[in-house]
């Protein structure tokens, strides 16, 4: 009954969505811009997530993406897109799924755009990312994490 409770007052809402920091870089500078675009892209993605008190937690997803023309940088962007999320009344071992699946599924399409914007500013061809599938990565981390020896 407790449970059952406790299961009608979970609350969750979004409380803010916001950049928390941007970068773009060009080290090749104009040197990107005479050779035949053709990169090798590399996505690296990263969340965190910080009680902040009060049933509330900021959770950061860190999207960083580096275009490569044979070993030199042509840009590098990267997006730290936050979020302020009031998570009260669920039980502590749905916490880490919650700020590993949802909450960055709430944030990649920010940070998504974020980075589009990023490169077109920087006069390079768009870039679309593709959906995340952050249920498959947060498996694939808590299958790693179980093969580790002690």
């Amino acid at each position: 009954m407790a449970e059952e409770n406790q299961q009608d007052n979970r609350q969750f809402a979004i409380q803010r969505v916001y950049v928390k920091d941007i970068s773009f870089e060009t080290p090749m500078g104009a040197e990107a811009f005479q050779v035949e675009w053709k990169p090798n892209i590399n996505l690296n993605l990263n969340n965190a997530a910080k009680d902040l008190g009060n049933g509330f937690h900021e959770v950061v997803l860190t999207v960083t993406v580096t275009a490569k023309l044979g070993d030199k940088t042509a840009f590098l962007a990267e997006v730290q897109q936050a979020g302020i999320f009031m998570v009260q009344n669920f039980p502590q071992e749905e916490l880490a799924p919650m700020f590993a699946i949802y909450c960055p599924n709430v944030l990649f399409p920010y940070a998504r755009e974020a980075i589009s914007d990023l490169v077109n500013k920087g006069s390079f061809p768009q870039l679309l990312l593709a959906p995340v599938n952050f249920e498959a990565l947060y498996a694939q981390q808590m299958q790693q994490q179980e093969q580790k020896p002690n």
